[in-house]
């Protein structure tokens, strides 16, 4: 394991974490030897001078101009919180990073929201939600669904059980789901290890570990897989299918050293 993904791996077993210090953990991974404190000293200037959450919106989404990266949206550096802080574009959850972690520092609370198909920022305790990938645009109960029936295609019936708030926790898993997800594609075996090394240590599930024996495999590191799973296999009861197609995973990873 690598001393970023061990590091995550403690902020998170530890109480809930400063949403701050956890992204830029989490991007660690892509970046080894990064150095948190520029990335915090950046969001503190931010916060300079913003008294008012119309305050935040214009200072983040006209004079620095944030914006959402609509021309390429997998890009990786896109979920990647010093990334996003150089070149002024992301996705939704990170730029929600961004402007939480702003507002935090000026004094103004604001909240994730784990919208299916579209993550959003809110005053708590209000319907006042922000769609940060668009300019900050203020979206009213209607306006939300609107989204999120164009984001997912659904017909379900919409409430607010669909606008659930995001703790750290759930925000650095859709992280890394997003990360898992374009790493498939853009990436190579070691980009997917640490994002599913993370993304595991956050909630453990067989279909991740499946994904990490694969990649492990891919690296020619056969035992360590087996032995991943088998750890996996030991620590509780599961499903009989899921425990006989890990087990039949172990075992054909641990047949390439025969």
């Amino acid at each position: 394991m690598s001393e970023a993904v061990a590091r995550f791996v403690a902020l998170v077993r530890g109480p809930e974490p400063p949403l701050d210090e956890a992204a830029l953990a989490l991007a660690a991974g892509a970046a080894p030897d990064l150095d948190p404190a520029p990335w915090l000293a950046e969001l503190d200037r931010l916060a300079a001078g913003v008294d008012s959450l119309p305050a935040l919106v214009r200072r983040l989404f006209v004079e620095e101009g944030f914006t959402g990266n609509s021309g390429d949206y997998s890009d990786p550096r896109n979920s990647l919180l010093p990334d996003v802080l150089t070149r002024r574009t992301g996705i939704p959850i990170t730029l929600a990073v961004v402007c939480i972690e702003v507002g935090r520092r000026a004094g103004i609370a604001l909240e994730g929201v784990g919208m299916p198909g579209h993550f959003l920022v809110r005053v708590p305790y209000t319907g006042h939600h922000l769609d940060v990938f668009d300019h900050g645009r203020r979206l009213d109960r209607a306006a939300c669904e609107a989204l999120f029936r164009a984001a997912t295609g659904s017909d379900a019936p919409f409430g607010a059980h669909l606008l659930p708030r995001a703790s750290t926790r759930d925000i650095l898993l859709r992280m890394l789901e997003n990360l898992r997800t374009v790493q498939r594609h853009r990436g190579g075996p070691a980009d997917r290890e640490w994002v599913l090394r993370m993304r595991l240590a956050l909630r453990p599930d067989a279909a991740a570990l499946t994904e990490l024996g694969e990649v492990l495999g891919e690296q020619a590191r056969w035992d360590e897989g087996a032995r991943l799973i088998s750890t996996f296999l030991d620590g509780g009861d599961h499903p009989p299918e899921v425990a006989r197609h890990l087990r039949h995973q172990a075992a054909a990873l641990l047949a390439h050293l025969n």
